[in-house]
């Protein structure tokens, strides 16, 4: 659930009586039709950094104009701008009402943008190293991959492995995140892809997958048996056995990482004191400048400074709440924001890259001489320019002999 589904939650007297961790922490299944169409609209956003400026300004989904029209401090603060100028324009306005636009919160805007910047700060690097973890994952399925390609080992047991480890691929993040989950992210990439069959799948049932990474933990144990027997068949040496032991631990680190630093989030101490200082600032913020576009019968009064200063509590209030929001969005990145992680892109990339890496095959097995002997050759004495002509005419031929003749 993102925050702007739990801004749009209507408060009523259920919604306030029950602990909050029942609303944060709800199962909600989301479709695997709606994980594919968050997943396409969220890899296009991620194209829009380098448009212009003016065409940015023209997007509303995946901005912060989305989050704040759902934030009700956004529409509470206007709100007391817009209610005390009709106050402060009538004539009726009490002369002896104290002059609110004599105090200065510009000491307390300050403080709450050092600590907003910090939050931000804290959010994005956090983001980030749970970026890079995730990276971690393929990367060590395709070192495992490039391990196995050229050895002994026979291709159904290759494939074997690297189905269990993308299988654990997919598991772990079914544990990780609610909007992952396994009837709708895990069994729909299983039907898709094949990863387990009918037995393997009934064999993690009881792990609980949606619970915890107990399930990932039994497939990673499954990869670590069938390298020892690979090893006790001695289909692999016992350095190949130590480097793909060591690939699947370094595998299971980085899932497991992650499970880290969700189990650990930014305090929430520290996320309440932030909302407390804004929702007390901005009222004050909206107030002050209210009462500084003057008052009837004290002040000249003239709508250009109604909506000028109007103009300005809206900005401080996209400020205030868009920082805010912003680091709450980097906080969780694993949900079902657009500005979330591209998990079910990670997970299918992985699959079909390393099934790739599999089926690969080097054309020569054996080194030939004379064609190396004749490219160095070239190299050595034909000029820059003509090599590249040379070389651009050899690639359309197939097989080392035809680019040496060519050559």
């Amino acid at each position: 659930m993102g925050v702007e589904a739990l801004n749009s939650i209507v408060v009523n007297s259920d919604y306030i009586c029950l602990d909050p961790e029942t609303i944060v922490n709800q199962k909600t299944i989301v479709p695997y039709e709606v994980l594919i169409d968050v997943e396409d609209r969220r890899r296009k956003i991620l194209k829009r950094t380098e448009l212009p400026f003016w065409r940015l300004l023209g997007y509303f989904e995946g901005t912060c104009l989305k989050a704040m029209s759902v934030d009700w401090l956004f529409w509470v603060t206007l709100s007391v701008y817009i209610a005390l100028r009709i106050i402060l324009r009538n004539d009726a306005w009490m002369p002896g009402a104290v002059d609110l636009g004599a105090t200065d919160v510009s000491v307390l805007g300050g403080f709450l943008s050092f600590f907003l910047v910090l939050f931000v700060n804290q959010s994005n690097q956090r983001f980030q190293e749970m970026y890079k973890t995730s990276m971690r994952c393929p990367g060590r399925i395709y070192d495992i991959c490039q391990i196995v390609a050229p050895t002994p080992i026979p291709k159904v047991a290759a494939r074997r492995l690297v189905r269990y480890l993308n299988a654990a691929h997919v598991a772990g993040y079914v544990g990780l995140s609610r909007t992952y989950s396994e009837q709708e992210f895990f069994c729909k990439l299983n039907e898709e892809f094949y990863m387990l069959t009918p037995h393997e799948l009934a064999s993690l049932k009881h792990f609980e997958m949606d619970h915890g990474p107990d399930a990932y933990h039994e497939l990673i144990s499954w990869c670590m048996q069938d390298i020892e027997t690979a090893f006790q068949k001695n289909l692999i040496d016992a350095r190949e056995k130590s480097a793909l032991k060591d690939k699947t631990t370094q595998f299971r680190d980085a899932m497991d990482s992650l499970y880290d630093y969700c189990d650990q989030p930014i305090h929430f101490f520290y996320i309440h004191f932030l909302v407390l200082l804004s929702a007390v600032y901005l009222p004050l913020f909206a107030a002050d400048n209210a009462f500084n576009a003057g008052i009837a019968g004290k002040d000249n009064v003239y709508w250009k400074w109604d909506v000028l200063s109007g103009l300005i509590v809206m900005v401080q209030a996209i400020f205030v709440i868009g920082l805010r929001l912003l680091g709450q969005k980097m906080s969780d990145p694993f949900g079902d924001d657009l500005e979330d992680l591209s998990v079910l892109h990670y997970v299918t990339t992985a699959w079909k890259r390393s099934n790739k890496m599999l089926e690969s095959h080097c054309p020569d097995p054996e080194v030939l001489p004379e064609v190396e002997d004749e490219l160095q050759r070239h190299r050595k004495t034909k000029a820059p320019s003509s090599s590249t002509t040379t070389l651009s005419g050899a690639c359309t031929n197939a097989g080392p002999a035809s680019v040496a003749k060519v050559v």
